[in-house]
């Protein structure tokens, strides 16, 4: 079986099945590159089948300084199953993204640019550390303060 995707650098096949490492995102007129995480590959596997994946990036209202992508009631699923918390946490590191499968809050996506602690008004919420950005981190401090500053900014989830 030959894999669609098996011509590009970053991605490799093993009996049809593709792994990919490296996505592009860029969010406010800049580019970064991530590394998916291998503790959360139902996570990854799920988001990888939405890709290109457009949004919007907003300031987060409770968890310090990030970027997230609300997403309401969406369910990401794999195979028609619901993906739990898997690598989940609360304090994610600079360029660290996580994806909240809903729950106590609605379903999202977050970027950590400085110091955050992930939360809602409900309180303190643990999401799956499933990309790491990997290049371009010297300006995520940039992206974050013109979310801030100027409001809404695109973003688009692509593979590298």
């Amino acid at each position: 079986m030959e894999c669609a995707l098996a011509h590009h650098s970053e991605h490799c096949c093993f009996q049809g099945v593709v792994a990919v490492t490296t996505i592009k995102i860029t969010a406010g007129g800049y580019e970064f590159l991530a590394e998916a995480n291998p503790d959360a590959p139902q996570t990854v596997e799920a988001f990888l089948k939405l890709l290109p994946y457009r949004q919007k990036f907003i300031h987060v209202r409770w968890s310090g300084e990030g970027c997230w992508v609300p997403l309401d009631d969406y369910q990401l699923k794999l195979n028609d199953t619901l993906i739990g918390f898997e690598n989940a946490t609360s304090h994610p590191s600079v360029g660290d993204i996580l994806f909240y499968p809903g729950g106590y809050s609605e379903t999202e996506i977050i970027l950590a640019y400085g110091s955050c602690c992930f939360a809602s008004k409900m309180g303190q919420l643990a999401g799956n550390h499933f990309l790491t950005i990997t290049q371009g981190k010297e300006n995520l401090r940039k992206l974050g303060v013109k979310t801030l500053w100027e409001g809404a900014q695109d973003v688009v989830f692509e593979l590298a």
